[in-house]
């Protein structure tokens, strides 16, 4: 469970939970909702990672990293547990990825009609076309070091290689993506990032920019792939790119963008580290929750 969270697996005891450390299946009975404000749900999807796999382990482990962080936040004068988080546990990834997408999408609607804001624990970064999906928002903004506008990669057109572009073309509502941070791509991919839905805005610029008045009226939904920072500070993701951003800089974007997002997600997190990428996911996450909870940015 999410430190500060309310505990709110589905089908599982506290035995059985303890059993499989963590592990859990968000998959059984209708939980009892309680009126949350937000919503974890940790999506451990691994199958289409490049280079070196392991998101799966991504929701135990931002969970895990989180437990030594204080309950109160000086910054907005708030305490976490005060904000009405519950964790409803892990929807357990299999190799179907578009049946699986769809089902996770199914569970994260269920939070979006609940009034509450989805907060995903990836798992790979394709996890976040379900959560957009879930949320239909207007804007896809995303902390990224890649593009991921492939259309399919090795064939695969649910890769996570080719999330964004698949948002832009499957999801009606999405009528803009926001790409903070990119620093690689293919040639096709900068060919498609330089349509007009395409907004990107690279490492040395990031530190400046700020949404403005763009979202006004508008729905907002927020991603982070970890591999966004430099991997000096988050060395455990799978797809590594150097000259990247600095933690504070991932910070100041969750700030600014959270107090319009209706759905939020920090993905690609896995296990080749000592907990540097994790901490900082599970630390954007509270950054995220407080943000949006206070309604402003800074």
């Amino acid at each position: 469970m999410f430190p500060g969270a309310t505990d709110e697996r589905e089908g599982t005891d506290a035995a059985a939970a303890a059993d499989r450390e963590g592990d859990t299946d968000a998959r059984g009975p209708t939980a009892d909702r309680g009126g949350a404000n937000f919503v974890v749900v940790g999506a451990p999807l691994d199958a289409t990672t490049t280079f070196q796999p392991g998101t799966r382990f991504g929701p135990r482990r931002i969970r895990s990293f989180a437990e030594p962080f204080d309950d109160y936040d000086h910054r907005t004068g708030r305490h976490f547990s005060e904000l009405g988080v519950a964790d409803r546990g892990d929807v357990r990834a299999w190799n179907d990825v578009g049946a699986y997408l769809e089902y996770l999408t199914s569970a994260l609607r269920e939070a979006v009609w609940d009034d509450a804001v989805p907060l995903t624990l990836g798992g790979e970064h394709t996890v976040s076309l379900a959560g957009v999906r879930a949320v239909e928002p207007d804007v896809f903004v995303c902390l990224d070091a890649h593009l991921d506008l492939y259309d399919a990669y090795d064939g695969e057109p649910f890769s996570h290689a080719a999330v964004t572009r698949r948002i832009l073309e499957d999801v009606d509502s999405v009528t803009e993506a926001i790409i903070l941070g990119a620093r690689t791509g293919s040639e096709a991919e900068w060919e498609r990032a330089a349509d007009d839905d395409v907004t990107v805005v690279p490492p040395e610029d990031v530190g400046e920019w700020t949404p403005g008045d763009r979202f006004a009226d508008r729905e907002v939904y927020l991603s982070v792939d970890v591999d966004a920072a430099d991997p000096a500070y988050a060395p455990g993701t799978g797809t590594k790119e150097p000259f990247g951003l600095e933690s504070r800089e991932l910070r100041d974007v969750v700030r600014a963008v959270a107090p319009y997002a209706g759905g939020f997600d920090v993905v690609e997190v896995n296990d080749r580290d000592d907990g540097q990428a994790a901490a900082l996911a599970a630390k954007l996450v509270r950054e995220f929750v407080f943000s949006h909870a206070d309604g402003v940015g800074d």
